[in-house]
């Protein structure tokens, strides 16, 4: 129970996506099965399966944000709000496509022909022969380690996160990006990190947390979260259907100021601003939480609260 600013209790629900830990009936070999319009079905069947006809606000963060986003697009009636953490939301496609729009396949090529060559995380993470689960289920760190690496590097906590607009989307502006969502080509996710483990846990993590996803991550594999990003840089004609839709229920971003999620997609967040017609202006509409970076809800829990409940109080 979580006692907001207009008066009545709301009861909160924190499911895992499929493929996350210990949500059952998906294949890891079944790439197809984690498509974006599954991953919606999972969310409403489930508020269905709760007993409710109505959601006051979803709140999502990074790919859980995307997917939070295309619920509130789909299905307006049943989620009248929604929150939007770290990962700006673009929109369904758009008709007529914009002359002017990325190539991204061809970009994603380019940063190959960089001195030293260059792969986009995605890429590495959706590669067909599963090079990227194999490599983080043995890193040479340990998965603790590794764990702790990775939290350490996408936080505000490491030196290397100053995050600033791109001027579009280019290798040679991609290649501004961190190691870890723009990597050499000759390395792996866990070499990437390792120079990045504190000695010194974070005041934001602990142990036992870190303990968690060793332990599910040695049981599941990280296979089925890998298979989302298939559809990263791969097209799903099915959300063709909801092409130029726009989000029609109040929105809002929430992002730390260290974080390079807000801008890995150069221009998404202008493009979010005309997917949501219902997202207020400016800082309104856009919080960014100061001593946090990607783990925003982890690394300044209080504030995200605060940001909410006044959010949901205005309502």
């Amino acid at each position: 129970m979580l006692p907001l600013a207009h008066k009545h209790d709301a009861y909160v629900v924190a499911p895992d996506l499929r493929g996350y830990g210990r949500t059952t009936g998906w294949d890891a070999s079944d790439t197809s099965s984690f498509r974006m319009f599954n991953l919606v079905t999972d969310v409403i069947t489930l508020v269905y399966s709760l007993g409710y006809n109505v959601v006051e606000c979803l709140i999502g963060h990074d790919f859980g944000s995307r997917v939070g986003a295309y619920c509130a697009l789909v299905r307006p009636d049943l989620f009248t709000s929604t929150v939007i953490m770290s990962a700006p939301f673009p929109g369904p496609v758009s008709f007529p496509p914009s002359p002017s729009g990325p190539n991204v396949s061809q970009t994603l090529s380019e940063l190959q022909q960089l001195t030293p060559p260059r792969k986009h995380y995605a890429q590495y993470f959706s590669d067909p022969s599963l090079v990227a689960n194999k490599d983080m289920m043995s890193p040479p760190q340990g998965l603790h380690s590794f764990f702790l690496g990775y939290f350490h590097m996408k936080s505000a906590d490491w030196p290397g996160n100053e995050p600033r607009p791109l001027q579009g989307w280019s290798a040679s502006e991609l290649a501004k990006l961190p190691d870890y969502y723009v990597m050499p080509a000759d390395k792996s996710m866990p070499q990437v990190v390792l120079s990045s483990t504190p000695s010194v846990i974070p005041s934001w993590l602990t142990d036992e947390e870190l303990d968690v996803f060793v332990a599910e991550y040695t049981r599941t594999t990280f296979q089925g979260g890998l298979n989302y990003y298939n559809y990263r840089i791969l097209p799903q004609p099915e959300l063709f259907a909801f092409m130029n839709k726009r989000v029609d229920v109040p929105v809002l971003f929430i992002a730390g100021e260290k974080d390079w999620g807000m801008y890995q997609a150069p221009g998404e967040i202008n493009r979010m601003r005309i997917a949501c017609t219902k997202m207020a202006p400016g800082d309104e509409g856009c919080k960014v939480v100061k001593g946090a970076g990607h783990w925003v809800q982890q690394e300044n829990p209080e504030e995200v609260v605060h940001i909410i409940s006044d959010f949901l109080s205005k309502l």
